[in-house]
């Protein structure tokens, strides 16, 4: 390649990194002890909790004459367990206080709590007062329809908990009834309101979900980097980013949503009306510091439901709260997997998602440890890419054999630049060459290869699955030993990453043969270990494993075109046409 060729090539190569560190991995939160900062110390669930509390002395100012008597009462809970998860259910505010996932487990081998129970659960009823009161259903205390204190499911079961909540000086109810299946995550839920219009002011209320979800993995920035929240309206997906630490990030539509979302990493929970007509939705968030370099991002996310002020007046909606899995997700039938993290939406995402995904879940039924799958997965894509991979490494490998040639004419016209490059041009279209033949190639597997990053990077599949010996988590770096200080602020050192840093290494020394470009040689697998070096290490496995199997091909196709001589290629006859044709045949018909 010409000097600005190689300097584009960098160029490139330069912001590939720099997106790459953005998303790479970074310290974990520590506490002052030097350990990861654990979640706090979880509190018992007591069942049907007998807790008074003593009435605020402004609870009239705060909660007007409808509310101000339901601030105290006695908490009780109600626990459903199911196949996938515990769930408890609080009569204050009628909310779901913990939800605690069976399959899954966090960094530390505890169960993944999901809901925020420091602030006394989540899924509540926002709502204004025609005295003038701003009201959160979570504050107000419920009677609970339900003898039973603790309910499993098995089989097909299904299970409804009803709360109600009793007006004051007001023949008033507000319902909220939950019904649960097994085997789904999530629950339906139901918002009954009975004689309440002359209660509800602005003809409107919300349905929320205000305190976001868990931070379930041992790296909080890399988790925070997925977080987000999400409003799909009109088959288009608002995505809700809180990218700056302690700078709140609003969102506020109107018009029929079909749903709302928030996620981390690998979970999320989403609003979803059903038969319901929503008039907007309104998102909030945060991203906030925690110790040392630690980052966490809580949303809060709402829709909001139309109040005509008739006698009884329902609203339906399915709630889901559990794993981003591609198969749970698109079974709403309602885009909900569209919250799945898998690159640009306009070409590498359809390629993650329709093509990678699928056979990267084939492959699992068929070989049951995902390391063994990413193998199988290598070899697949390396095979289907084959055709371009050759024609790079061909190119590559004429463009070698014509090196003394250049040298030759580069010594020849030192002095004449212009000349230079027109002979050398002339040279490669004598022997058929194309200068950009093993770049183009390159770019056409760039989506591919994007494609491949996104779903490895955040695939729960990989999350804490088992490969060989010391690799133990596939969705996290894999650390062979750690450094006495940091370099280039790396301190752990992935065994992974430095195999895929010698792989590329071998590719670089058998591909470049050009003196001006051997800085080529030894910079970029230097580089794109210490990048990859905090990547998961199914994503590094992927990589390293292809480049193994890059060097297998380029062997054999270099065995074969050494034993094949180096012939000019006939070129193509010009042939002219009208009457350049015409003049040229003139003396012949003449004759």
């Amino acid at each position: 390649m010409s000097r600005t060729e190689t300097l584009g090539f960098i160029l490139i190569f330069l912001l590939l990194m720099l997106w790459l560190w953005m998303n790479s991995y970074r310290n974990p939160a520590v506490s002052q002890k030097g350990e990861p900062v654990k979640e706090l110390a979880r509190d018992t669930v007591n069942v049907n909790v007998s807790k008074e509390e003593q009435k605020e002395p402004q609870a009239v100012d705060l909660y007007g004459i409808y509310f101000s008597d339901k601030v105290t009462g006695k908490e009780s809970s109600v626990i459903i367990e199911t196949d996938l998860y515990t769930a408890v259910l609080s009569s204050k505010g009628g909310v779901v206080k913990r939800w605690e996932l069976k399959n899954y487990k966090t960094w530390d081998k505890r169960a993944v709590q999901l809901v925020d129970y420091r602030s006394n659960g989540d899924f509540t009823i926002l709502l204004t007062t025609t005295d003038g009161k701003v009201i959160n259903t979570k504050d107000l205390y419920f009677d609970v329809r339900q003898s039973a204190q603790h309910i499993t499911l098995t089989g097909d079961d299904e299970i409804e908990v009803t709360f109600v909540l009793w007006l004051s000086n007001s023949n008033g109810q507000l319902v909220k009834r939950y019904r649960f299946k097994n085997k789904e995550y999530g629950f339906d839920a139901e918002i009954n309101l009975i004689n309440l219009g002359s209660v509800i002011a602005n003809y409107q209320y919300e349905v929320a979900w205000e305190n976001g979800i868990e931070f379930t993995e041992y790296n909080s920035i890399d988790e925070a980097n997925f977080a987000c929240a999400y409003i799909y309206a009109g088959r288009e997906l608002t995505e809700i980013d809180a990218a700056t630490v302690n700078k709140v990030v609003k969102k506020d539509i109107s018009g029929t949503v079909s749903w709302v979302a928030t996620k981390s990493k690998y979970f999320a929970v989403a609003i979803m009306p059903q038969d319901t007509k929503c008039e907007g939705a309104y998102v909030e968030g945060e991203r906030s510091g925690i110790q040392d370099e630690g980052v966490i991002e809580k949303y809060n996310v709402s829709v909001k439901i139309p109040f005509s002020g008739s006698s009884e007046e329902k609203a339906r909606f399915k709630v889901f709260i559990g794993p981003i899995k591609h198969d749970v997700l698109s079974a709403y039938q309602n885009d909900l997997e569209k919250i799945m993290s898998l690159g640009w939406v306009w070409i590498v995402r359809p390629i993650a998602e329709y093509l990678l995904l699928p056979l990267f879940t084939a492959i699992h039924y068929v070989v049951p440890n995902w390391g063994l799958v990413i193998i199988v997965f290598s070899l697949i894509i390396k095979l289907v890419l084959h055709p371009l991979s050759k024609s790079q490494v061909r190119s590559m490998k004429k463009m070698q054999k014509l090196e003394p040639m250049v040298r030759e004419i580069r010594e020849k016209y030192k002095d004449d630049v212009q000349k230079m490059n027109q002979a050398i041009m002339n040279l490669y279209k004598d022997y058929g060459v194309n200068p950009a033949g093993g770049c183009l190639p390159l770019l056409l597997q760039f989506p591919i290869l994007f494609a491949l990053y996104a779903l490895l990077r955040g695939a729960i599949e990989l999350r804490q699955a088992e490969f060989i010996w010391w690799i133990t988590d596939l969705s996290v770096p894999d650390v062979v030993f750690s450094l006495p200080f940091k370099f280039l602020g790396i301190k752990d050192v992935s065994g992974i990453a430095l195999l895929m840093g010698v792989t590329m290494f071998i590719q670089q020394k058998m591909s470049v043969k050009d003196p001006r470009q051997k800085t080529m040689v030894w910079l970029m697998p230097i580089l794109m270990t210490l990048i990859f070096n905090g990547l998961p290490s199914g994503l590094n496995l992927y990589y390293a494993v292809y480049n193994i199997l890059a060097i297998g091909e380029q062997l054999l196709i270099y065995r074969k075109m050494d034993d094949e001589p180096l012939r000019k290629v006939e070129q193509p006859k010009k042939r002219h046409g009208g009457i350049f044709r015409l003049a040229k045949d003139l003396p012949t018909l003449k004759k």
